[in-house]
């Protein structure tokens, strides 16, 4: 019977094509990628509240997930809060599992075999990212070359390098960490047309139409259109943002599926744009000059999610002589967070003002995306720069118990529910940011331990101390595509000595 390709040979017969010489590499590198999205399978398997997981039994040395189907899976202790590849193979009743989109597709769950798929496309990209990876021991000076460094993308999802719809060819094209300079289009759109929030350049106007920033691949396989020639940028993390050669980023549209969602740009968050850079500027003078929020002078859509840039200040701005600013995403690669006292002095950083603006009524998405860190020559961190307002959660009522006027949005964004803030800070902050820095919950725990005594006490606080840590449930958001939204799991407290999870 003939068996399509797989996703890595696919990747193999592409890069035989286009980069011959990387082949060699990326074949030795898939065993380590197997093992990276495994253990991040494995720690979804073990913690999220999935259907069809009926029982968790922990011993010394294993687990085993009980399944409904009657089934047993075998394997280690899964530390929620790790970033190494520990898994290399897992049991399912008799049979060895080394890759992580085979167990899945033989999981036979609902909607498994899509998310097979996606394991499957990780894996290869993953390969392919770390086969790529080039990088001289020095620190580069400026932000875009640090975010070029980081390889493996989301820390504990399972579709950490995830990217359907990229060919081999894009993904040297567009991806950060294999350091191509892109070349940005303009598409004219009459100005009635358009929707815009703030200050839309003279640059990118044309008379009575409006230029707006093209990536690309967006223009080859969403728009299906001619576009022209703008200038050189560089990408960044996120992949859809980069930054140009004088500083500015812009976040395009990007309708392609990266991790767990769709990267294009709302009409909502082209008219949100303004109002929370504002809001933004308001809230960083409530730090004590230990937060930047960066600014988005203007944002344009054509009435479409499809064709829609924002530009926004470059985090560089905030950076002093000397003073480097670094993703936090990228702060493992620096080899600080290995320091004595230094992963405590950050948690202590990031703890301080990411709960000063949760009181203030402010929840940021502080990922290791979206949250820097300006650190001075010797290390030390200093302040933190925060970029991306457009998924933060907003509470007028503590707004206004702080004598601060609520921004006129409506919507997603805006809501009182304290679960609601706290899973959105907690779960990014902590849970993601400080847990990808760390590397492993014992070392997450102890840096808490440090840092927590020094905050003040307000009800925020304590529910970090004393409650359990909210995380997105990644693996279910995939397996339930017709559920809309974030889905949570609750992960033992790093606080805490027990790091067992909480339940089956």
């Amino acid at each position: 019977m003939h068996r399509p390709p797989t996703a890595e040979a696919e990747v193999a017969d592409e890069l035989t094509a286009l980069r011959p010489a990387l082949l060699p590499r990326y074949t030795a590198e898939l065993p380590g990628a197997r093992a990276a999205v495994l253990t991040r399978l494995w720690r979804a398997l073990a913690h999220e509240p999935l259907p069809w997981v009926t029982a968790r039994t922990h011993g010394a040395h294993s687990l085993a997930l009980r399944l409904a189907d009657g089934r047993t899976l075998y394997g280690p202790p899964a530390d929620p809060y790790s970033t190494g590849a520990y898994v290399t193979g897992v049991r399912l009743d008799r049979e060895r599992h080394v890759d992580p989109a085979g167990l899945m597709t033989a999981l036979a769950v609902p909607h498994g075999a899509a998310f097979a798929a996606e394991l499957a496309g990780s894996v290869a990209s993953l390969a392919l990212s770390r086969a790529d990876a080039d990088h001289p021991k020095e620190w580069p000076d400026r932000d875009w070359e640090w975010e070029q460094r980081v390889t493996d993308g989301h820390p504990f999802h399972p579709n950490c390098r995830a990217r359907p719809g990229f060919s081999v060819a894009d993904q040297l094209a567009y991806g950060p960490e294999h350091r191509p300079v892109v070349e940005l289009g303009t598409v004219p759109v009459p100005a009635e047309e358009c929707l815009v929030s703030g200050d839309w350049p003279a640059e990118l106007r044309d008379g009575d139409r409006l230029l707006v920033p093209v990536h690309p691949w967006q223009a080859a396989h969403v728009l299906k259109r001619a576009y022209d020639p703008w200038r050189p940028a560089r990408p960044l993390l996120s992949l859809r943002t980069l930054a140009l050669a004088d500083g500015p980023h812009v976040k395009t549209a990007l309708s392609a599926r990266l991790t767990s969602s769709v990267r294009d740009i709302s009409p909502y968050s082209v008219r949100a744009a303004a109002p929370l850079s504002a809001l933004g500027e308001e809230l960083a003078a409530h730090t004590d000059g230990l937060l930047h929020i960066t600014r988005t002078p203007a944002a344009v859509s054509a009435h479409s999610p499809d064709l829609a840039a924002l530009l926004r200040e470059s985090p560089q701005v905030y950076a002093g002589p000397g003073e480097r600013v670094v993703p936090v995403a990228a702060l493992a690669l620096t080899g600080l967070p290995d320091t004595p006292g230094w992963l405590a002095g950050f948690t202590r950083l990031a703890l301080a003002v990411g709960l000063r603006l949760l009181d203030l009524g402010v929840a940021l998405e502080a990922h290791g995306q979206n949250l820097l860190v300006i650190l001075a020559a010797d290390g030390t961190p200093l302040r933190l720069v925060y970029r991306d307002l457009a998924d933060i959660r907003i509470s007028p009522a503590r707004l206004t118990r702080h004598g601060i006027t609520p921004p006129p949005l409506t919507g997603r964004l805006i809501t009182d529910d304290e679960t609601a803030l706290r899973r959105k800070l907690f779960g990014s902050l902590v849970g993601g940011a400080l847990a990808g820095t760390a590397g492993s919950g014992p070392a997450l725990g102890a840096a808490l331990s440090a840092a927590v005594p020094d905050l003040p006490d307000t009800p925020d606080s304590r529910a970090l101390r004393e409650g359990l840590l909210p995380a997105k449930a990644l693996a279910l958001m995939r397996l339930s595509p017709r559920t809309p939204g974030d889905q949570w799991m609750s992960l033992p407290n790093p606080l805490v000595l027990e790091t067992g999870p909480s339940g089956p």
